[in-house]
């Protein structure tokens, strides 16, 4: 019995030849001829960029603002041919939960992706602050759309690698109190704090904008994230004999003080002027109807409010909305997470095309020395300089309130 399949098909044509001799002889017939196929060209790698933000935060909106603000830029950046010569840009994100010692074990695992160029930083001033060292030691670029402690920029390493496309301290603490002075005709000060490197960066801006301005701080008290209640915090700064309440903080703080005053007596509710931290939170959904009964004014860096017709803001409000689903300026959290990252995004993109590749230390070098950009906030003549590492300026800087929709409202619009 013939098993083996190949042997069987073998023994049949040694009997089909002894039959009919002349099938041996007759010639195979071709294949028919067909084109060779081209050899498939592989597809350029991917030049990598980092965003390690508190994507983890309960009440945190700026992380998802700031990565809405990179895919835009990247998308359009991509479409127009990539970076280097056609390599595509592509973002990593991870979660630090807004924990410092978190946030310098994502940089260092980044930093070993190669090709990967530099991160992105969300909204906590501390984590960058503790990066400082580690980042420097990496040789790693670190891009910073919201952090606002002056000490993210102005540390000692050199050369600097950490580039800032935001607010800073130094220049919110003028705009606010000027803003409580003019408005609330407010000479003193009532200050609270968070017991955090931004809280501490904010201290020393307040107390020299005040002295600049005439003011006198007659209170000031810190608190620490996560405290459950503002109430004894508030009290002092009443007893204090404050006339506004000058509030640095985040929106789960924020919106804590905001609900306890609005339990108070119509006379015991003094005016907030805050910084921006509690725009980059759900600081609408946690005060409720409170929100209507305080005095509250915010700083702020850019709206898309009045700037609809301008061809940037359109490009990015209809990404917005066909990507995200935010219809429009009314229904955007976190406006300035947005703007900040989608200009810094574009910024290093040219700086990377500048490089030649993905060294990182010529793209910091690059980034130093990149000629004018229109975009999306403004025109930038010089983004960064060597002595410079601000791409914004106090000129920038205006107060905002929330509007009846909770749209955060540039004053006078």
């Amino acid at each position: 019995m013939c098993i083996n399949v190949n042997n069987c098909r073998a023994c049949l044509l040694l009997l089909l030849f002894g039959l009919f001799p002349w099938l041996a002889l007759a010639e195979p017939t071709a294949a028919p001829a067909t084109a060779a196929e081209p050899a498939s060209t592989p597809a350029p790698a991917p030049v990598l960029v980092g965003l390690d933000a508190a994507f983890g935060h309960k009440v945190s909106t700026s992380e998802r603002a700031i990565q809405q603000g990179l895919e835009i830029a990247i998308a359009e950046i991509n479409a127009s041919g990539g970076v280097l010569g056609g390599r595509p840009l592509e973002l990593v994100t991870t979660d630090n939960r807004s924990l410092p010692a978190r946030a310098v074990d994502n940089v260092r695992e980044l930093a070993a992706m190669p090709d990967l160029v530099a991160v992105f930083g969300g909204k906590f001033s501390p984590t960058y602050v503790e990066l400082l060292p580690v980042v420097h030691e990496l040789g790693l670029p670190l891009l910073d759309p919201w952090g606002a402690a002056d000490t993210v920029i102005n540390h000692s390493f050199q050369p600097s690698y950490t580039f800032r496309l935001s607010l800073k301290d130094s220049w919110a603490a003028p705009v606010m109190l000027r803003h409580a002075l003019e408005v609330h005709g407010a000479r003193r000060l009532g200050v609270l704090l968070p017991n955090t490197a931004w809280g501490r960066s904010n201290e020393t801006a307040i107390a020299r904008a005040a002295g600049a301005l005439g003011q006198a701080v007659v209170a000031k008290v810190w608190y620490n994230w996560g405290d459950t209640s503002l109430r004894k915090a508030y009290d002092e700064l009443l007893d204090s004999g404050a006339e506004v309440v000058i509030l640095v903080a985040n929106a789960a703080e924020g919106s804590i003080l905001v609900r306890e005053m609005a339990e108070r007596p119509v006379a015991e509710r003094l005016p907030i002027v805050s910084h921006w931290g509690i725009t980059g939170g759900a600081m609408v959904e946690l005060c409720g109807p409170a929100l209507d009964a305080v005095d509250l004014s915010v700083v702020q860096t850019f709206s898309f409010f009045g700037r609809e017709q301008e061809p940037a803001a359109q490009r990015v409000l209809a990404a917005l909305r066909d990507d995200y689903g935010i219809a429009g300026p009314v229904d955007l959290k976190a406006p300035v997470g947005v703007a900040h990252a989608y200009d810094l995004m574009h910024l290093l993109a040219t700086a990377i095309d500048l490089a030649g590749g993905t060294d990182r230390a010529t793209i910091r070098d690059v980034l130093e020395n990149l000629g004018p950009y229109d975009g999306l906030i403004k025109h930038y003549p010089h983004p960064f300089t060597a002595e410079r590492h601000e791409a914004l300026d106090a000129g920038d800087v205006f107060m905002a309130r929330y509007g009846e929709a909770g749209q955060i409202l540039p004053i006078g619009h």
